[in-house]
């Protein structure tokens, strides 16, 4: 996806509010498995640590779930259903100018959906801020298009716009 060269496209939007609208909502787990993304530079692991600390309590109605192993770059919501993981490395997906993306409270995220032979559901990527920003959404748990409003409202207040260069 090339931000700095494409207007934002939001063709996928409809199918996805539509989609998410007619998955069940049901409470997850107090405790969720997440990789932690490999060990990101010094700055990177800053501004993860900053936007850990300001991750909504409840995201689509739920809950946030204590993570392990414990980390600043990583936090999830109704045990697995919605998974955060911050200092990911640039995605190849990024260069593609045919990806997806919405954009959310002054936070553009690249979308995919993840296949069925991977567990389904959502990938949402940051772009254009200085720290790459992951959230899953499985599709089993994920309860409104509105997902990302409490993530966004994080990342646009502690991750600076910028091309991260890792």
């Amino acid at each position: 996806m090339s931000f700095d060269h494409r207007p934002f496209r939001l063709l996928a939007l409809p199918a996805l509010a539509a989609v998410l609208a007619l998955a069940g909502c049901t409470p997850g787990d107090d405790e969720a498995r997440v990789d932690p993304p490999p060990t990101p530079p010094a700055e990177v692991a800053k501004l993860c640590a900053a936007l850990h600390e300001k991750l909504p309590d409840t995201v689509a109605g739920l809950a946030r779930t204590t993570t392990r192993p414990a980390s600043d770059l990583t936090a999830a919501w109704g045990g697995s259903a919605i998974v955060l993981r911050c200092g990911i490395p640039k995605p190849p997906e990024m260069a593609d100018p045919e990806q997806e993306g919405v954009e959310v409270n002054g936070v553009r995220w690249l979308l995919e959906p993840v296949p069925d032979s991977a567990g389904g559901g959502f990938r949402f990527i940051t772009g254009l801020r200085l720290a790459y920003t992951e959230v899953r959404v499985d599709k089993e748990h994920a309860t409104d298009a509105g997902m990302l409003v409490g993530p966004s409202a994080a990342v646009a207040e502690t991750v600076p716009e910028g091309v991260s260069s890792y």
